[in-house]
């Protein structure tokens, strides 16, 4: 009677651990894109403060004339590492005191930051949409 019950035991516990996997799929947390205007291209001429090559998202920083005899900082989303090495990008693809230009959908809140359309490296190669 025990090896019975032990028996059953374990097969519900088997059966509920498969139900619990099948109901988990992988998190699809993201955060919206809404913050972005997509609908509006702004091209930058900078100096590369900074590319981190990190998950979930890749992070450029560029140093932007702001007019005033200054620079501004804008902070530009990129993909992660793993899309951005499928289409060509490496860790280097962007190193501190490189002159770009680089094409990004702004924020809509005005502040100095966006998403990635396209850039231009200082040897003429382009990356993305910049047409």
């Amino acid at each position: 009677m025990k090896t019975t019950n032990l028996k059953s035991l374990a097969a519900g516990i088997l059966v509920c651990s498969a139900l619990l996997m099948l109901g988990t799929g992988p998190a699809q947390a993201h955060h919206s894109g809404a913050m972005f205007d997509r609908s509006k291209a702004v091209d930058l001429d900078g100096v590369v403060k900074a590319f981190q090559w990190t998950n979930p998202h890749s992070w450029l920083q560029v140093e932007v004339a702001d007019g005033k005899g200054g620079t501004k900082e804008w902070s530009i989303e990129c993909g992660s590492p793993n899309t951005l090495a499928r289409t060509g990008w490496r860790k280097g693809t962007f190193k501190s005191g490189d002159k770009i230009k680089v094409r990004i959908g702004p924020m809509i809140d005005g502040t100095a930051a966006g998403i990635f359309v396209g850039a231009q490296l200082s040897s003429g190669e382009t990356l993305g949409e910049m047409k």
